[in-house]
């Protein structure tokens, strides 16, 4: 059985730019933070890639800090942010959410784009400095939040805006959101790099207290010795990035189809939005998530069901729901993410197997009725 994989928004294939480069720094033993010349090497390593990926994002090297992820990126600026209010999106990462659950929450329209008069309202109540929380692009749906807009508001009100990009970069030119956010997020495995490093890109005058302490490493941002390899595979899907991201909006092709071949029995969500290339959020009716889930499988296919971080558990997806979709049906959604090795026989299989799976429970309601 062919393994078809249409879960990349949950995690990319490691890319050959990052293995390689991953498989060099192995041969590097010294502490980056050590000044002979062991760790004048790994050093190196560090900092090569910490200009590659402020390329990426368009911003001065200094400004990048490196992480053991996107969750810890997250957390380290909604917890470590001087402000007197929080306000996030109803439809962002938990790790958003959970980093400050009495945030105000931002309500989004049925598309999944957030209420920027909401968010007007909101700033316009607020005492003080508001710190803003709202994502580049959604991980379930896929869908692109006006950045422009909310940062304007945001700039009107004093206000610091934090972006998670991590859905992002890799997919859209990075440097889009770098032009108004005054803070993002990122993570390395979202962009055929390795698991268990990201970033934050902070811009000049926004500081915040480290979410971890003891040692001065990312100039006393971050304590903890760097993770060499992961960092070095990190810069080197950054570089490949830049070119790479030319060619991802043609990954719609194939999203398309999937949602042109479906389109009299399934329900897609946010799919009136503008989204991201390659995610499409399919419901099918009377079918529960898990069970498609498994089915898929079974037949060789990953996909998934909300948020790759909720793994273990299938609930109805947070998201769908305030976009107002009934918990039945929000129950009843899976993603399928595309990535650039996704190839048309494997869409074909999705197609192909999704509407079996359609067909035969169907069959089993009609015949317990």
């Amino acid at each position: 059985m062919t393994a078809c994989y249409l879960d990349h928004n949950a995690t990319t294939p490691l890319g050959l730019p990052a293995r390689e480069a991953m498989a060099r720094a192995m041969e590097v033993t010294g502490n980056a933070s050590s000044v002979h010349g062991f760790g004048r090497e790994a050093r190196k390593i560090v900092e090569d890639a910490r200009a590659k990926i402020a390329e990426l994002a368009g911003i001065a090297p200094a400004n990048v800090i490196f992480t053991s992820g996107g969750s810890e990126a997250n957390n380290a600026i909604l917890r470590g942010v001087n402000s007197d209010s929080v306000i996030t999106s109803a439809v962002e990462h938990a790790s958003v959410l959970d980093a400050h659950p009495d945030a105000l929450r931002i309500p989004v329209d049925t598309d999944g784009v957030v209420d920027v008069n909401a968010l007007s309202t909101m700033l316009s109540k607020t005492d003080g400095r508001a710190l803003v929380s709202v994502m580049a692009a959604n991980n379930e749906t896929g869908v692109v939040q006006p950045i422009a807009g909310i940062s304007k508001l945001c700039k009107d009100a004093g206000a610091v805006l934090h972006v998670d990009a991590i859905q992002w970069a890799g997919k859209r030119p990075l440097f889009e959101i770098t032009a108004y956010a005054d803070v993002l997020t990122l993570s390395a495995h979202k962009f055929n790099g390795p698991s268990g490093v990201g970033a934050i890109v902070v811009k000049d005058g926004v500081a915040f207290e480290p979410l971890i302490r003891g040692g001065g490493q990312e100039r006393r941002r971050r304590a903890g010795t760097e993770n060499i390899i992961g960092i070095a595979g990190f810069g080197a899907a950054a570089e490949a990035a830049i070119n790479g991201v030319r060619d991802f909006s043609k990954i719609a092709q194939l999203r398309d189809r999937i949602e042109n071949e479906l389109s009299n029995d399934a329900k897609f969500y946010g799919s009136n939005s503008d989204r991201l290339a390659n995610t499409t959020n399919i419901g099918m009716p009377g079918v529960s998530a898990e069970t498609q889930v498994m089915a898929f499988d079974l037949a060789g296919i990953a996909v998934s069901a909300g948020s790759a971080c909720s793994s273990g558990k299938v609930e109805p997806s947070h998201v769908l729901m305030a976009m107002g979709v009934s918990k039945q049906e929000a129950a009843e959604a899976v993603r399928v993410s595309l990535g650039p090795s996704t190839s048309v026989d494997e869409v074909e299989k999705f197609i192909e197997t999704w509407r079996g799976l359609r067909l035969r429970t169907r069959k089993d309601a009609e015949a317990a009725a």
